[in-house]
């Protein structure tokens, strides 16, 4: 599969920093859709099935540790989830869904890092 063919959903409660991901995973060559909340994520997730999930931790109601916890019971290891968070490991919600993802980043994520994280979904 090329990059033109790989789907991303990115997940973000912070409007801009949602925005500027899709912006430059579209610039890559990526098709993506963004949701604000983890119930968007999910509904998107059902409609576009993605190879992909780039979701926040810290979200107001579905937050990401659930969202992941929900993606990984009913996906299994079929979607590559990745965790973005200005967050420690050492929060609770933040390690549980550390052990659920693929990759983790920190915030502000290195685009070039963010690159690498997601080159083996487009091969």
């Amino acid at each position: 599969m090329n990059q033109d063919e790989a789907r991303v959903i990115v997940v973000d409660d912070a409007v801009d920093v949602a925005e500027a991901m899709a912006m430059a995973l579209e610039a890559d060559g990526y098709k993506v859709w963004v949701a604000h909340d983890g119930n968007e994520a999910l509904a998107l997730v059902a409609e576009h099935e993605p190879h992909c999930v780039l979701f926040d931790i810290d979200m107001p109601g579905l937050d990401g540790s659930e969202l992941s916890l929900r993606l990984r019971e009913a996906h299994g290891d079929d979607l590559i989830l990745i965790a973005v968070t200005g967050w420690s490991g050492k929060d609770s919600r933040v390690a549980e869904a550390f052990a659920r993802v693929d990759h983790y980043l920190r915030k502000p994520v290195d685009p070039a890092v963010l690159r690498l994280s997601l080159i083996h979904i487009s091969e």
